[in-house]
Parts: structure tokens; C-alpha cells; sequence
């Protein structure tokens, strides 16, 4: 099974965000765009792993905790890996030394299953849209820029979860394998 560690976002930054795609989407066929929905912050993207792993990594990953519930913000965006040549267009999450800090818990916990630590540093983002193709999309880049600043609002997180997903012609579908509480215990 296709698994990844994220924080689910609240209906309202779920609405907003959908508003900026209805704007955006028109603008070009170039981007596979993420469906409002199924967003959400990954602190760890898996990959395939067998049932039985993902039973432990469930047990590993209901041992952590943090002082307090994150508080998190939504705002910016950007491309990655830069604005000249975009591959990825995401939105910005904020949620100061915590955010890192808690990602950093998610991959020691698995770590001793054999997944690997993440290379690059974490980015706390949320992924709006994929380029099809190596093609520019100023008009695109452009309805984004009028848009600034960007701020869909904060929250506070309480919890997170260990996802499957399943790939599909319509995109990923995202099951809930198991939650698990930030704060207390």
C-alpha cells in the first residue's frame, strides 16, 4: 500500500483554497491540479510498504507528542524548484520551529522500519497543481500575482494521520488508516 504521514486542513481553508482554483484553473491545460478535497499537509510521504508495516508504522507514530497543538497558517505561494522553470505550484504553511520539529519526530519514529529519511529539508506546503509539460504559464503566473498577499486563514492542529492512497485516472483517492492526537498522554 501507497502511504504518507500528513495534518488534515479545516473546511474553511478547504473553501478558500477552492475559490483561488476556480480562478486559476481556466488559465491552462498545462497543470494537473490538486482537488481541494484531498489536500492536506504531508509530514512524510512513504511510498509502497506492505499491511504489516504499516501496522508498525501506526504503533511508532501514536508515541509522539508536542507540548501544545500547532498553530498553523496558509498563506504565499510559490513553484518548485523556482518560478523559471515551475514543475510544482504550492501554497505556504507557517507554523514556526514546531512544524519542522514534528516532522522530524514522524521520520525517526519510522526510521527503525527501514524508511529512509527525507534528503532535502522540510517544506511545509500544499501542493495546488502539477505541469504537464516543460511549457511556461505566464497567463497563469500572472492571475497569481494579482492575487497577493494570499491568506487563507490559520488553525490549530490537534491531531494527525497515516493515509493510504490509491492512484486513479481521476487522481489519488485518500483513506484514513489511523489518527493520532498531538497533545496529551
Amino acid at each position: 500500500m501507497r502511504t504518507f504521514v500528513a495534518i488534515d486542513l479545516p473546511a474553511e481553508i478547504h473553501r478558500k483554497i477552492r475559490q483561488l482554483l476556480d480562478l486559476l484553473k481556466p488559465t491552462t491545460t498545462e497543470v494537473r491540479w490538486t482537488r481541494s478535497e484531498g489536500m492536506h499537509l504531508t509530514l512524510k510521504f512513504i511510498g509502497e510498504i506492505p499491511p504489516e508495516k504499516g501496522e508498525e508504522a501506526a504503533r511508532r507514530l501514536a508515541s509522539i507528542r508536542v507540548p501544545a497543538p500547532l498553530s498553523l497558517q496558509v498563506r504565499g505561494s510559490g513553484y518548485f524548484p523556482n518560478e523559471r522553470s515551475p514543475r510544482v505550484i504550492w501554497l505556504g504553511v507557517e507554523g514556526g520551529a514546531e512544524l519542522p520539529a514534528l516532522a522530524a519526530q514522524v521520520e525517526e519514529a519510522l526510521l527503525p522500519l527501514g524508511i529512509p529519511k527525507e534528503t532535502r529539508p522540510f517544506a511545509a506546503h500544499l501542493t495546488l497543481g502539477r505541469l504537464k509539460g516543460p511549457d511556461k504559464i505566464p497567463v497563469l503566473q500572472e492571475v497569481l500575482r494579482r492575487q497577493m498577499p494570499l491568506d487563507f486563514g490559520s488553525f490549530s492542529a490537534e491531531e494527525f494521520f497515516l493515509y493510504e492512497s490509491q492512484l486513479s485516472p481521476g487522481g489519488s483517492l485518500y483513506r484514513k488508516i489511523a489518527r493520532f492526537a498531538l497533545v496529551g498522554r
